[in-house]
């Protein structure tokens, strides 16, 4: 089977797709043959060695986290899953492949009505999301802003907030102006002069703050005087760490219970993912050159 694999930290040119053994289901693991896999900028920073001293890789390194697929084998002890079966998932440096090894606690059954590259780019970024508007705690009428609005994690993030009854204020370019407003979502152009667009376009006190983007936000948001306890940056670790605010993301939610929560969501009408763009699995370099800009609206894919 075809992998996406690295061999030393470095830029997009070190990904190579090779061919490697198909892998075997062990106990309480099902093989999937993978239809889709979103990308998440979090891959491309281990793979440049940002991430060394959290998770550093042990080379040749695959690459991947979400996927979605059908269940081509079956381990032993596995009961919730048959072969034929269509499933969403997450697994460790894998999904970016022809073939995926899952453990079968971590994979839900995809309902028919969600596309495969919805299905398959959800897990991170849904999850991300899902931790990032728990932790700020919304109530029915908060104000909350969200940086990057537009991105994977931000337009999860934004309508989630929207379903817990919070006035949802969304930065982002111009461009991605009318998908918000179309989501019940007030847009702000990021620049010069974002606090007093902000104070503008809330008409009161700013409750909370979601930073997907990072770059002086979490200082923004104090600066609007939100309490330090109601910001959560995704990014920003430094800036969190010296305010003392919050940066719950995916490990906070990183669960088949909440993806098939979200999932749910999707099926049900009451969430939409974006995808951006969709590579073959030949084209990986291409899909994180794309994803590395950070100008695309959702989730970008492999179709292996």
């Amino acid at each position: 089977m075809q992998a996406v694999r690295f061999d030393r930290y470095g830029d997009i040119d070190v990904l190579q797709v090779v061919e490697v053994e198909r892998p075997k289901a062990g106990p309480g693991q099902i093989l999937v043959r993978v239809k889709a896999a979103g990308l998440n900028p979090g891959e491309a920073s281990i793979r440049k060695g940002l991430f060394h001293a959290r998770w550093p890789a042990t080379f040749p390194s695959g690459e991947g986290t979400d996927l979605a697929g059908t269940v081509e084998e079956v381990g032993a002890g596995v009961r919730q899953f048959a072969v034929g079966d269509e499933v969403a998932g997450f697994t460790s440096r894998a999904s970016h492949a022809e073939y995926a090894l899952v453990n079968a606690s971590d994979a839900v059954k995809r309902p028919g009505n969600v596309p495969w590259e919805v299905a398959g780019a959800l897990f991170v970024a849904g999850t991300t999301a899902y931790a990032a508007v728990r932790a700020v705690a919304l109530k029915t009428g908060d104000r909350v802003v969200v940086s990057g609005a537009a991105g994977g994690v931000g337009t999860i993030a934004v309508q989630l907030a929207k379903l817990r009854g919070a006035a949802v204020i969304g930065i982002a370019s111009p461009a991605n102006h009318e998908w918000l407003k179309g989501h019940g979502i007030t847009p702000v152009a990021y620049g010069e002069g974002l606090p007093e667009r902000l104070r503008a376009a809330a008409g009161g006190p700013i409750d909370a703050l979601i930073d997907t983007f990072g770059g002086g936000y979490v200082e923004l948001a104090l600066g609007l005087g939100v309490k330090p306890e109601r910001i959560d940056t995704i990014i920003d670790f430094a800036a969190a760490q010296k305010h003392r605010v919050k940066s719950e993301g995916s490990a906070e939610a990183a669960s088949a219970q909440v993806l098939g929560e979200l999932i749910g969501l999707i099926r049900d009408g009451k969430l939409e993912v974006p995808i951006a763009k969709a590579y073959p699995l030949s084209k990986v370099r291409d899909a994180y050159r794309e994803l590395e800009k950070r100008h695309t609206r959702g989730k970008i894919v492999l179709v292996p």
